[in-house]
Formats: C-alpha cells, sequence, structure tokens
C-alpha cells in the first residue's frame, strides 16, 4: 500500500524522534514519524524502572525549543519527565503513526527519494513511504540485549532484562542476581536490596563511580580545561569520597571517566546509594563472568557455584538498523553507532540523517536534531 510522499521521515518517535520533529515544525518542514510501538517515548513509558531518575541536571536534558517547568527540580524524576514529553507532544502538535515496524529503506537514485516500507502492525499489509530525507531516530537502546551462556532456555526461576524491571516488591526475600554493572543494573541492585532481596551484582568490567555532583561540576569544567584535567580531578574526588572500591570487587578503569564516555560511549557509574550498600555487604559484588546455568545454580568461571531464583539482565542494548537500512556505507556501522566522529557524525549522504546516536544522552540528541533541521532547510532553500 502506497502512502503519501513526505519531505522528511523520521524513524522512532522517542525523545530523539520528537526533536526532530519540533525543530522541523520550528522551520515549517514537513514531516511523518514511523513508530513500531503504541505510544512515543515508549522506553521511557513502558520499559523503564519506577525509580529511575534523569542523572544530569535538567539543563542537560532539554529537548529543542521547549525548556523543562521552571517548577522542575534540578534532577528529573521518570514521571516529571513523561509529563514534559506529552506537554512537548501537544504543544508541537506532533501526531507519529504508531505500529510501523520499518523494514526496508533505500535511496532511489531516479526520484531522489528515500523509499521506506513499513509493516502496518494492526492491519499486517506493507506500506511505502516516500521523501526527500530519512532521519534514524530509532536510538541507542532500541532492542534489548541478552548474552548467550550454556543452558539459559533451562534455567528453573525467573530470568527477565532491565526493561521489564519495575520495582523490586515482588523479589522481596529471593536470591537475586543482577548481570551488569552500568547505571541500571547498579539502581536496580539498590532497589533490590531496599525491598529485602538478598541480592547480588556481577561486575565484568572496571568502571568510574561518581556523584552526581562531581558530573556535573565535570561537566562545567569542560568548559575551561582539558578532559585529562578534568579526568584526573573526577577520579581523585572519587577516590577521596569511595574510598578504594577495588577492596569491594570493583576495579577502576585505566582510562579516565570523560574519556571513556567520548570514545566508547561508556558511562560512569552515577551513584544513587549502591556503593554504601557494597561496602556494608547488603549487596554482593561478584567478579566473574557466567559459565553455564542448570536448574537455579549459577556456575562462575571462577569455578563458584551460587543459587538464585531470579536473575536479571542489565545488559543493554542491540540496534537493528543494518537489517532494514540498505545502500548506506557512509554514516552508520554495523552496530548502529555513526562511523564519523563528533560532530561530524550525524550527517550522511543523499539526505540521511542520525540523531540521538552520539552517545551523549538527550543533550546530544537536541542537538543532532537542531542540525538536521537546519541542514534540510538550507538544503531546500537551494532547490528553491
Amino acid at each position: 500500500m502506497k502512502k503519501e510522499n513526505e519531505t522528511v521521515i523520521i524513524v522512532g518517535a522517542g525523545p530523539s524522534g520528537l526533536s526532530v520533529a519540533a525543530s522541523l515544525t520550528n522551520q515549517s518542514i514537513p514531516y511523518i514519524i514511523l513508530e513500531r510501538e503504541n505510544c512515543f517515548a515508549s522506553l521511557w513509558k513502558k520499559y523503564s524502572y519506577d525509580r529511575l531518575h534523569l542523572h544530569l541536571k535538567k539543563q542537560f536534558c532539554e529537548l529543542p525549543h521547549k525548556p523543562f517547568p521552571s517548577s522542575y527540580p534540578s534532577y528529573i524524576s521518570k514521571e516529571e519527565f513523561l509529563q514534559y514529553l506529552e506537554d512537548y507532544v501537544c504543544h508541537f502538535k506532533i501526531n507519529p503513526v504508531y505500529h510501523r515496524t520499518v523494514e526496508y529503506a533505500e535511496f532511489d537514485e531516479g526520484c531522489e527519494k528515500w523509499k521506506v516500507k513499513a509493516m502496518n502492525k494492526d492491519s499486517g499489509e506493507v506500506e511505502e513511504y516516500g521523501g526527500r530525507f530519512l532521519v534514524v531516530a530509532s536510538g541507542e537502546t532500541s532492542d534489548p540485549f541478552v548474552p548467550e551462556i550454556e543452558g539459559l532456555n533451562t534455567f528453573a526461576g525467573k530470568l527477565i532484562h532491565s526493561t521489564g524491571f519495575k520495582n523490586g516488591k515482588e523479589f522481596k526475600d529471593e536470591h537475586v542476581l543482577v548481570v551488569g554493572a552500568g547505571n541500571s543494573g547498579m539502581e536496580i541492585a539498590l532497589d533490590l536490596v531496599n525491598h529485602g532481596a538478598k541480592t547480588s551484582i556481577l561486575v565484568r568490567s572496571p568502571v568510574h563511580i561518581l556523584s552526581k555532583g562531581m558530573v556535573n561540576l565535570g561537566l562545567f569544567l569542560m568548559k575551561y580545561l582539558s578532559m585529562e584535567m578534568v579526568d584526573s580531578l573526577m577520579v581523585m574526588l572519587s577516590k577521596m569520597v569511595y574510598g578504594d572500591v577495588t577492596n569491594y570487587g570493583v576495579g577502576r578503569p585505566n582510562e579516565g571517566p570523560f574519556y571513556m564516555k567520548v570514545k566508547y560511549g561508556k558511562y560512569p557509574i552515577i551513584d544513587v546509594g549502591t556503593c554504601e550498600k557494597i561496602k556494608s555487604k547488603e549487596l554482593k559484588v561478584l567478579p566473574a563472568e557466567i559459565e553455564s546455568l542448570s536448574g537455579k545454580n549459577v556456575l562462575f568461571k571462577n569455578g563458584e557455584l551460587y543459587t538464585f531464583d531470579s536473575i536479571i539482565f542489565c545488559t543493554g542494548f542491540k540496534r537493528s538498523t543494518h537489517k532494514w537500512l540498505k545502500g548506506d556505507d557512509y554514516l552508520l556501522s554495523d552496530d548502529g553507532i555513526p562511523k564519523q566522529s563528533y560532530p561530524f557524525h550525524w550527517k550522511g549522504k543523499n539526505g540521511l540523517y542520525c540523531v540521538g546516536l552520539s552517545r551523549r544522552g538527550l543533550y546530544g540528541a537536541a542537538q543532532d536534531a537542531e542540525n538536521v533541521a537546519n541542514d534540510v532547510k538550507s538544503i531546500m532553500q537551494k532547490v528553491i
């Protein structure tokens, strides 16, 4: 089934897609948003845990052209952010087309347009869309990832990804293993401990641990000092506040926290109370990787064996852009991350763009969206 052509086709109605829509609206450029879920910002609405807060101050998390209300606190809760997004969608009259899973997109050099095929999950029909520009805004966190482990399908307890975790109430008095020690893993482990679960966390690689205050100080100092100097200060402050965390089974990387964020997209741990639980041994750190599962038993590669009622995988996400985006050998790599380094990462060839994939959070997505809208406007003016 063919649909009408639009100037810009946006794939994804998360904060990145909404930012593009608002920025295009501000330039009076027509667009369409295709979203596979039944709502915008589905990761926030349907797949995030209850206690989630933005870890950065609100000025670093605003979407383009609409600041947060002055009544909002410095650090915004999940509920407050969702209300902000509701107001944002209403203000800019954003109307995504829901239940559309993009299966194919390729630039047609004959008509100089992007041809996009999307499955209508309600009707089962494949719909075709055409647009002069295509924006990949499906996000860094599009497809939950669980590693392959021997015996995974035979585990006798409960297995969930972090996207299926809401709070620790249902896990009271259970032995729970959290796999993955990123910010989600650390915060979910804290919530489990607070709700009376006997919790262990698998820390597979070294991590930096900073407070919210340290991170915001670092972001401020980055305007005036080199990254190397800021990283040195962050590590020193971390050691002063948290002590030698290696004593508790948590390694510290050799590279600095901001350097690792820029180079690898690896965020430092922003502590909200988990470190205290580790030090008090209410939260047990397991440094070895999993060898296999059998029944409720978990065998680790160091030979140790533990029994758990539930396992929560906080092992991140993969991106599936490479499965449907055809003919692009310039903008995105096979893992869905831009090939070009910041700040040249957002623009491809033939009117192809990406937003929210620079590993710079909401602030980076807002910058990308503005860049895309301005570039589209510039190209359209040249054509006229």
